[in-house]
């Protein structure tokens, strides 16, 4: 099952994370996939602000890790866009995140692909052409296409969920 939502500002796309923060248990995988500006930072702070978490940043894009532990559940927020990944992340010790106990969440994740748990939930996020603000290719464009691609029994009854919750985007 693959579900298209169009969100059609940042804060429809934060909501969005938020929805699926406050309902993703321990262990659970988030990749994020999309050009740059297509919306993933702001999908990420959402879901963390759906953990409980409070950030006291952005996107970890220089950090390339934040772990928080201080949320209904620990959780790791990954950004690949300046890394090696089949050498950088091994040597970060990247399975303790992808294939722990916490809320892992990646953006670039695409860059990592063959290391991604086989249960996990891929969210494709991309600018839709003609909408008004925001950066990226489609410069201008506000709306956002979210592709929720689940793989595995318990993220295809969440994408469901999120399918009759959000039937209206």
């Amino acid at each position: 099952m693959v579900v298209e939502l169009v969100s059609h500002s940042p804060e429809e796309t934060a909501a969005l994370g938020r929805w699926l923060g406050e309902r993703l248990w321990p262990g659970s995988f988030v990749a994020l996939v999309g050009d740059l500006g297509a919306g993933k930072s702001v999908l990420a702070a959402g879901i963390l602000s759906g953990l409980g978490v409070v950030r006291s940043g952005g996107s970890p894009t220089f950090t390339l890790l934040w772990e928080y532990r201080r949320g209904r559940v620990p959780a790791f927020h990954w950004d690949l866009y300046r890394l090696d990944p089949a050498g950088d992340l091994a040597a970060l010790g990247y399975e303790d995140s992808f294939y722990g106990d916490g809320v892992c969440i990646v953006e670039w994740a695409d860059r990592a692909r063959d290391l991604w748990p086989p249960e996990h939930l891929e969210v494709q996020l991309a600018a839709v052409r003609g909408g008004a603000g925001g950066p990226g290719p489609d410069a201008g464009a506000a709306e956002r296409r979210l592709t929720f691609r689940p793989a595995g029994a318990r993220y295809e009854r969440l994408v469901e969920e999120l399918r009759r919750a959000h039937a209206g985007l």
